[in-house]
């Protein structure tokens, strides 16, 4: 069992603070979700746990069964089976889909059996409703939205970490596309996974079942519970919610 736990986090960007105190645990077995405006820290908090160099940890802690992973490089955090699934993924020209996948798979496993790698990679391609020609096509050069999304799924499944971290992996998504990358989130739910989904709205919520939802605002969780939080964010909308709970933080984008 894997446990990640997230401890009074302070996280700064270019020495402004976005998170203010972020505490949180995630499981195995568990998938947690993250919603909220935009501006109010989700990225920043999933940037931090994947070791972003971007984002400073001033205070708190991160710990992965214990250990603190705040010192460790993005690399190493990956192959103590952190993975995150980007926002806006990078078009890497020259580079197929199928040969980062068997690099990670190499770097995490020290070997890959090819004829176990076809096999799994062809089963997770027919999941996602990928043609398996994708597979060998340059990372994400040309790629549409839902491909790019598609694409990171893929990663997720073929991986198979012990965190995922998910940052809105359904924005700009149709609601076929949504689908499809639903059932790849759930196709992974299992005892050794714990999941991490960031999202803004309700709808992704529908198809993956959240055991705990929690609301930040102004770089703090402001609430958790379970499913039922999500849709009374859609129902009330962040304004409402935030007034209920006699908070005076302002509800802007601020690119975090």
């Amino acid at each position: 069992m894997t446990t990640l736990t997230v401890d009074n986090l302070k996280v700064a960007v270019d020495k402004k603070l976005i998170l203010h105190g972020v505490s949180l645990t995630l499981r195995s077995g568990e998938v947690h979700a993250i919603m909220g405006p935009n501006g109010t820290g989700k990225s920043t908090l999933a940037g931090a746990i994947m070791g972003d160099p971007r984002y400073e940890v001033v205070a708190g802690d991160i710990q992965l069964d214990g250990e603190s992973i705040v010192g460790l490089p993005v690399d190493e955090r990956a192959r103590l089976g952190i993975f995150m699934g980007m926002q806006l993924p990078v078009a890497v020209p020259g580079v197929t889909l199928s040969t980062l996948i068997r690099a990670a798979l190499r770097a995490k496993e020290g070997k890959v059996q090819l004829l176990d790698y076809m096999r799994k990679l062809k089963r997770a391609l027919a999941l996602l409703d990928m043609p398996p020609e994708m597979a060998n096509r340059d990372l994400n050069v040309g790629f549409s939205g839902g491909e790019q999304k598609r694409a990171e799924l893929l990663q997720l499944m073929m991986l198979t970490p012990a965190v995922a971290l998910l940052d809105e992996i359904d924005s700009g998504l149709d609601i076929d596309a949504l689908k499809v990358v639903a059932r790849g989130i759930n196709a992974m739910r299992g005892p050794h996974f714990a999941g991490l989904l960031i999202t803004h709205y309700q709808r992704l919520l529908t198809y993956v079942q959240p055991d705990f939802v929690h609301v930040m605002m102004g770089g703090r969780i402001v609430k958790t519970g379970g499913a039922a939080v999500a849709t009374e964010l859609e129902q009330k909308g962040y304004t409402r919610v935030r007034d209920e709970l006699g908070l005076d933080i302002p509800l802007v984008d601020e690119g975090v």
